[in-house]
């Protein structure tokens, strides 16, 4: 039987994602891993769906130690979110941590959206952060203080409205839950991670990234991975409530 807590990474389909990244630094950390992914999604995408990328995250994770199971689900379904921890607590047990690094996200702006853009938006980004939340604080029964939501947002939306919006309201979930379960000692956190490189910019724009970064680079995923490991450990329990911009000085 593991004694590793358990991480629940939602979004995590892509190998060079900060999902991905995220679940591996967790597992090398000493946390069982399970992740979920939303092929379909990927597939409408410039980067396109390779199924071999989440069997090999996997086979990563159990190299580091951890146990690992991966669930494939659409979250704009209401169902989702209870199958996803139906299936954690079965293949791996209670979970610990859920950190949410999923999104929809297709560009269009306040003028192009269109009514089913919106609603999409929102079911991924905004619904279903509400619904895992609500399981999550429904489900655990960890010590005080060991629980931790953490959630990856965007501040990204003049020309790119249903996205940015859905994450606004995403991230009022989150910051709600730190009050709301209290009770629990469950911190939640959201983490603006700036633009980030995961194979979606254009050379032009990473120039730009870099111009206006005060640390003059583009983000990478194991920036964000890093600071969500730090919050997850117990030296980052004291953190709570907050919206923490991790961007290099993104200006």
């Amino acid at each position: 039987m593991s004694h590793r807590p358990i991480a629940l990474v939602t979004g995590a389909s892509r190998s060079i994602g900060i999902g991905a990244a995220i679940a591996r630094t967790l597992a090398q950390s000493g946390w069982d891993v399970a992740i979920t992914f939303w092929r379909p999604y990927d597939a409408e995408m410039p980067w396109r769906s390779d199924p071999a990328e989440v069997q090999s995250l996997r086979a990563e994770l159990e190299r580091a130690g951890a146990r690992t199971t991966a669930i494939e689900a659409d979250l704009s379904q209401p169902e989702a979110a209870a199958h996803i921890f139906e299936t954690v607590e079965r293949d791996l047990g209670m979970v610990t941590a859920l950190v949410m690094s999923h999104c929809h996200s297709v560009d269009s702006d306040i003028l192009t959206t269109s009514v089913e853009s919106f609603d999409l938006h929102f079911a991924v980004n905004a619904r279903a952060t509400w619904l895992l939340v609500r399981k999550f604080g429904q489900r655990f029964r960890g010590e005080f203080g060991a629980g931790r939501i953490i959630a990856i947002t965007s501040d990204h939306t003049a020309g790119n409205l249903p996205y940015g919006a859905s994450k606004g309201a995403m991230d009022r979930i989150v910051l709600a839950a730190a009050k709301e379960f209290r009770s629990q000692g469950i911190t939640a956190n959201v983490i603006n991670p700036g633009a980030t490189d995961t194979g979606w910019m254009s050379e032009d724009l990473m120039a730009e990234v870099k111009r206006t970064t005060l640390l003059g680079r583009v983000g990478l995923p194991q920036d964000c991975a890093h600071l969500v490991n730090f919050l997850c450990s117990p030296e980052g329990g004291w953190i709570n409530a907050q919206l923490l911009y991790s961007d290099g000085g993104l200006q």
